[in-house]
């Protein structure tokens, strides 16, 4: 009934504005567009009718060419796809803006996973003790990355920001104004933006969303849970930065950048501290009060723009001096302005967002060598030899004396206690080593503090280990068990609390070993890392480099969260967002605010309230095991299969992915012309299977599994599964999402293609097998049955960037074959990338 509901809310405050509004667009002063909004319904119409009855993308749109327009050259054919492309973008942000200002409507401060639903299940359930003692050990944390999947410049950002507004407001004067503004304003950067704009852009959301969202969402839950006895941990709800401190498959981060970016975040919450405190004045004007506050004011004044050194500690000293006048004087009016303006100091400190460092245990290796070389004066050695060497200098080891990532890194390392002065110890306490596979990829970590000057006691910092390859999550124990293991480490980790953060990489796992394999291998290895962690004494935290769309370890996340059993240690959520993820679940306060009560009630509830669905039968642990091999060995096939990476390299976008300059990292790791599969970035790797519309990375070998055991005789078993586990559920439904934004009468011209017919085959077979047998599996009679709105929006969506699609595999069609102008093809190629990234919001 409330599913029906909200459909029907959904239909008349979003689909029927979206028609509205778009309707605007016919009338507003687009250089040589004013007759596309006529033109590209029948575009639309052609690929649909097209599609479903075989033809290929280049016979759609020849054929709207010749029966809709008088074009005759190539020259002006190209000249209107490029302006239908430009068309559909400022759609794509249209419908991105009205979806947006309708979230308060669609969703109620009451719904499931919201702080006020679990106080009122607390009550009903006679939990509230547990929740209060849940809250006080506690801490969700997002870490905001740099990862490319955002293609909005900041000024179109701004525009998006205006415009929701605007549709919330109903103000169509305004709207009509802004959707000019954006006619006339570019989509595209002219250049990559440097990993100095990266930050930048994100801590534009720091100080205009999360500074209000996290300091409102905190005295929410202060007033809904606290009492005189209780009192909320300032790290309830973290920030982490990304972008100038991971420098993993990144040239272009420095040390230099690094710092730059430090001294951002922290200007950026001097700013936002000094705003709010423009509020809190102009309520507090009573004697007393109002000259420590303008004190406090001129003080933050100084800090940010004479650079004069300033604490969270004295922030808080002049609130507590004007608190104690307010109190003692005043009858405490206004003391909540006080209390709360304290709060965010407690909470973001002078450094808004820890900034954490990454780099590649590879690289790590090489420095390791050549600072052993230099001070030894050879470089036969075995691994122990030269860390107990490095760890043992007797004189700091100058940078200066090398060159590149060498310099680079003992430069990075050597900074980190000067950033912990400025910002504080939060504000960078921790260096990630990406692909760690041996206790080495630590320990040389370890080693270059010690080469930079550092004493044990002056390493303030957590080292990470980060594992996400199928080889290195199956490692992780026995790296992990060596180094509690470990005498050097035992000791730091005692300074450091006894406290152990591990990294879990979704998006390469998944890559690596297929959906339904991945997830298994890391939930495994969060169960075996809890148990050697408690046995050693050592409180592990799990920290999942999520992407958006579930082949990236995205999707339903609190439903993912909350599905977590009692064998996974449950201290913390802590994950990463990027790009459009940033912009569409916390892109605004309403939706920022909602998705971190999500993560925050699914951890509680996690711990607090049993539920047997979150615990593995001994039945069905063996049964999930079963499939996952299964589909692990359907998958590995598939990227063993001779036209599995020509097929991405020829038949899909993956090629134009660097030339899209919306990332300063290049978008595959290794050097060279050729491409190799374990080179591929996770992110132009899915994203270039959800451009032909076939997300393969998010279902392949899932449902083959499954059909394996109805073949047995043992679907019941599975049905039993998908009834028993919410883990096992929550991936049916997030595979489910995958293959609802799949479309393969796309590309069924290629099922007659000589060199790649049958590999198209193999992918078109397993989506209908894995469509097939989930629907039967849950018994729902279309792909994301159970969350309308989703599928409301996907469908929409879908419709929208038809056209692009098909202009999209037309120049692609003309490339492969060598017709007409290539440079011209390969831009509307790259070009087309971008409105469907946008619209897809999550990629897959």
């Amino acid at each position: 009934m409330i599913h029906d509901q909200r459909a029907e809310k959904f239909r008349q405050i979003v689909e029927n504005k979206f028609q509205i509004y778009n309707s605007l667009f016919m009338s507003l002063p687009y250089d040589k567009m004013t007759n596309i909004g006529m033109l590209l319904p029948f575009l639309c119409e052609e690929s649909k009718i097209g599609y479903e009855a075989g033809k290929t993308p280049e016979e759609i749109v020849e054929e709207f060419f010749k029966s809709h327009t008088d074009l005759q050259t190539e020259e002006q054919k190209l000249e209107l796809l490029f302006k239908i492309i430009q068309y559909i973008e400022r759609q794509v942000v249209l419908f991105d803006s009205i979806e947006d200002a309708a979230f308060p409507n669609l969703h109620s401060d009451s719904d499931k996973g919201t702080v006020t639903n679990l106080y009122e299940h607390s009550l009903q359930d006679h939990k509230l003790e547990e929740v209060r003692q849940k809250l006080k050990d506690f801490t969700v944390k997002i870490v905001f990355t740099a990862h490319p999947t955002q293609f909005y410049p900041n000024s179109v950002q701004r525009i998006l920001h205006d415009l929701r507004n605007a549709i919330t407001n109903d103000s169509i004067t305004n709207i009509d104004m802004l959707l000019q503004q954006l006619g006339k304003t570019p989509f595209v950067n002219k250049e990559k933006p440097t990993p100095i704009d990266e930050a930048m852009s994100i801590i534009y959301y720091l100080r205009y969303v999360y500074y209000d969202t996290i300091g409102e969402l905190f005295t929410k839950i202060k007033e809904t849970f606290g009492n005189e006895h209780f009192h909320l941990h300032e790290d309830l709800i973290q920030l982490g930065f990304w972008p100038g401190g991971d420098r993993d498959g990144n040239p272009f981060v420095t040390a230099d950048t690094t710092k730059r970016v430090a001294e951002e975040l922290h200007s950026a919450i001097l700013k936002a501290y000094y705003n709010n405190l423009k509020s809190v004045r102009r309520r507090l004007s009573f004697r007393g009060v109002s000259e420590v506050l303008t004190k406090l004011s001129n003080e933050l004044y100084a800090a940010i723009f004479r650079n004069e050194k300033i604490t969270a500690e004295d922030i808080i000293r002049r609130i507590d001096e004007a608190e104690k006048i307010l109190v003692e004087q005043h009858n405490s009016l206004f003391v909540n302005l006080l209390t709360d303006f304290r709060d965010r100091v407690r909470i973001f400190g002078t450094h808004f967002a820890t900034l954490d460092v990454r780099q590649d245990s590879r690289i790590h290796q090489k420095v390791m060598d050549e600072v052993f070389a230099k001070i030894n004066g050879n470089t036969d050695a075995d691994y122990e030899e030269k860390f107990n060497s490095l760890i043992n200098v007797s004189e700091k080891v100058n940078p200066e004396d090398f060159e590149d990532i060498v310099k680079d890194t003992l430069l990075t390392v050597s900074q980190i206690s000067e950033i912990q002065k400025l910002n504080g110890s939060r504000g960078m306490n921790r260096y990630i080593i990406s692909n760690s596979d041996a206790v080495k990829d630590v320990m040389n970590v370890y080693a270059f503090f010690k080469v930079s000057g550092y004493q044990d006691e002056e390493i303030n910092v957590d080292i990470v280990p980060l594992f996400e390859t199928m080889e290195g999550l199956a490692n992780a124990e026995n790296v992990m068990h060596e180094l509690y293991q470990n005498p050097v480490y035992k000791k730091h980790l005692e300074r450091r609390g006894n406290q152990q953060t591990i990294m879990l990489g979704f998006s390469d796992g998944t890559k690596d070993g297929g959906y339904l394999k991945a997830n298994w291998e890391i939930y495994k290895a969060k169960e075996v890392l809890t148990k050697l962690s408690e046995e050693s004494g050592i409180k592990v935290v799990f920290f999942d480099g999520r992407g958006g769309p579930p082949a990236r370890g995205g999707g339903k996340t609190h439903d993912f969260y909350a599905s977590q059993g009692k064998t996974i240690a449950n201290h913390k959520i802590e994950l990463t967002i990027q790009g459009q993820t940033i912009t569409s679940i916390f892109g605004n306060k309403e939706q920022a605010k909602y998705n971190f009560e999500q993560l925050l009630t699914a951890g509680v509830e996690n711990d607090v309230f049993k539920n047997s669905k979150k615990d593995f039968t001994e039945k069905e642990r063996a049964l999930i095991i079963e499939l996952a091999e299964i589909s692990y060995k359907k998958y590995s096939d598939l990227k063993a299969h001779p036209m599995f990476v020509p097929y991405l390299q020829e038949m899909s976008t993956l090629e134009y992915y660097g030339k899209t300059n919306i990332g300063s990292r290049p978008s595959k790791r290794g050097a060279g012309n050729e491409l190799k599969f374990e080179d591929l970035r996770a992110i132009p790797f899915v994203g270039s299977w959800s451009q032909l519309k076939q997300n393969v990375p998010g279902f392949f070998g899932f449902g083959f599994a499954m059909q394996q055991m109805k073949e047995q005789g043992r679907f019941d078993e599975v049905k039993e599964l998908y009834k028993g586990s919410d883990f096992f559920k929550t991936l049916v439904l997030n595979s489910m999402m995958s293959m609802n934004k799949t479309y393969f009468p796309l590309t069924y011209y290629i099922k007659n293609n000589p060199k790649f017919g049958a590999f198209w085959n193999v992918l078109f077979d397993e989506y209908n097998l894995s469509k097939s047998i989930m629907l039967e599996l849950t018994g729902f009679k279309m792909l994301q049955e159970e969350d309308p709105l989703s599928r409301k929006s996907v469908k929409i969506r879908e419709r929208i960037v038809l056209p692009l699609l098909s202009i999209q595999q037309y120049a692609l069609m003309k490339i492969q074959k060598g017709e007409g102008n290539k440079e011209a093809y390969e831009k509307l190629v790259t070009r087309s990338l971008f409105g469907n990234i946008n619209a897809s919001r999550n990629s897959a």
